[in-house]
């Protein structure tokens, strides 16, 4: 490992054409640099962990008892995870989506601002960002659909603007907020849409109906 993380070096030094050879760069810069490696690695542990957890509780959702603990067990890694690197946004997200199965909707909100704050949002692609702007919509419209329908509006254009992975349920949930905010023609034709792209998407069906 230790020659993995000289080859590194050296490669950097001459890209960046430092005039040093790797001999002679700062020992307590080299430290650093390992220990940082160190625990960025610890982090990812922690990640794939809390990852696997949350699978599981997903399939077990029938098993609500065995469900919850995996989920809090997802949780718990997701901690460790965001107390070793706090920038990274994947461990916000872990423990958001674990929370919100848990039916704790305001700190999985608190974790997925978190994830698209600076400077943890700096490291998402577009795509990824689209998905946790999507799940923050869902959990803004379970949570107080009202008062928080603006909120999850702006997040749903964005999402669908940078390509979320789930564009059905992007329409669906723009349908509802609409569909709040009294504007029925653009409800419907969210619904209608949400149903082209999945025709056995339930909300969207019941959304059509309610506006028929």
């Amino acid at each position: 490992m230790e020659s993995d993380i000289l080859i590194q070096l050296l490669i950097l030094l001459f890209t960046l054409g430092i005039l040093y050879t790797i001999y002679n760069f700062p020992k307590q810069a080299l430290t650093r640099l390992r220990t940082k490696t160190r625990s960025t690695n610890q982090a990812h542990i922690h990640f794939i962990k809390g990852a696997q957890f949350l699978s599981k509780a997903q399939s077990n959702h029938r098993n609500k008892s065995i469900a919850l603990n995996l989920a809090k067990s997802a949780v718990t890694e997701a901690d460790k995870a965001v107390s070793i690197n706090p920038k990274d946004p994947s461990a916000h997200i872990l423990k958001a989506l674990s929370l919100n199965l848990m039916g704790h909707k305001l700190p999985a909100l608190r974790s997925l601002d978190s994830a698209l704050s600076p400077p943890a949002v700096k490291a998402l692609s577009g795509g990824e960002k689209a998905d946790a702007l999507l799940k923050r919509a869902e959990i803004l419209v379970a949570l107080n659909r009202k008062r928080r329908v603006d909120s999850a509006l702006m997040d749903l254009l964005e999402a669908m603007k940078l390509g979320c992975s789930d564009k059905a349920k992007a329409f669906c949930l723009l349908g509802q907020c609409y569909e709040i905010k009294g504007l029925n023609v653009e409800a419907h034709n969210a619904f209608e849409e949400a149903s082209r792209i999945e025709p056995d998407l339930v909300a969207a069906h019941e959304g059509l109906a309610r506006l028929r």
